[in-house]
């Protein structure tokens, strides 16, 4: 067993790592603006996940991180944690934003950091039970950008799972 320092960064489980991967893959390919802000998941464990984005590409004209691409990231934390947790339990709805709501508290200089879970009074496991249920399911997650000393910005979402209707 290799030893551990206080400092080593968290290791995810193999799992993990596979749905981590999985997102990143599935969001590189799918949506084009994605590859352009060179988004990377960086952590999954069930109950949140974490995106990183270098700033370079998604700078605005202060040379500070552009609004849409910190809006751009919460959104598409928030959508991959609903999208995992779904797919964790053998499930791939459509799943779509219904509403949200973004609070801007201060710039960011450096690399995209991003934080998604569940919103407190919220779950993934009741997200994913509804859905089971009922064949639709409702979760609001809440995602922030890590700042300085405190969150650079938050979102709060309410995201929407529906079965997949097929087309001929």
């Amino acid at each position: 067993m290799a030893a551990t320092h206080d400092d080593d960064p968290p290791r995810m489980s193999s799992s993990s790592e596979q749905a981590a991967q999985f997102l990143e893959n599935e969001l590189l390919t799918t949506i084009p603006l994605t590859r352009a802000m060179q988004l990377r998941v960086t952590a999954y464990d069930g109950d949140s996940v974490e995106l990183q984005a270098p700033l370079a590409p998604n700078v605005n004209d202060k040379g500070c991180a552009f609004g849409g691409s910190m809006a751009s990231l919460m959104t598409l934390a928030s959508w991959g944690l609903a999208r995992l947790a779904l797919r964790a339990h053998g499930l791939a709805p459509d799943i779509y934003v219904q509403d949200s709501k973004i609070e801007y508290l201060a710039p960011v200089w450096g690399d995209l950091k991003v934080h998604a879970s569940a919103a407190e009074g919220h779950s993934m496991a009741d997200f994913v039970a509804m859905f089971r249920e009922r064949g639709k399911a409702r979760v609001t997650l809440c995602a922030s950008i890590a700042g300085d000393d405190q969150p650079a910005a938050r979102l709060t979402a309410r995201f929407v799972a529906k079965q997949r209707k097929e087309t001929n």
